[in-house]
């Protein structure tokens, strides 16, 4: 299974070709694509229009569903915080590595493009869709 992050969804509605659009296009037809409590909210909040708003829901509501963070998630995604932090990493968004954390103890792959999952996969082990 496969978990698209928010920054693929926002430029996939938008439009946007990129490697990682035309993967999740694919996928959408050839794989499971799931989704989650903190993707959905992520992806939701930025639409202005209810027709927009109403239609990205539909679409978040056809994908399988997962809880992405659990009283063990969060502990793990502390400690996935605390390892990149000694390791000289900044974190900008606790969201991604609470993603990131989700996807790695699940081993599913992550489609993404944002660079702060970047030393998620060199330091972590997270399995990005390429």
């Amino acid at each position: 299974m496969i978990v698209a992050d928010t920054s693929t969804w926002i430029d996939y509605v938008k439009g946007i070709e990129s490697l990682q659009t035309n993967i999740l296009d694919y996928e959408l037809e050839h794989s499971r694509i799931i989704t989650g409590d903190i993707i959905i909210t992520e992806f939701l909040q930025g639409f202005r229009e209810e027709k927009d708003y109403e239609t990205a829901k539909q679409m978040m509501e056809s994908l399988e569903y997962h809880d992405f963070l659990g009283k063990e998630i969060a502990i793990q995604a502390a400690q996935n915080y605390r390892k990149l932090r000694k390791s000289g990493i900044t974190v900008r968004k606790t969201i991604d590595v609470i993603i990131a954390t989700f996807c790695i103890e699940n081993r599913f792959e992550l489609i993404h493009n944002d660079r702060d999952f970047d030393p998620m996969e060199e330091y972590l082990g997270l399995r990005v869709k390429k």
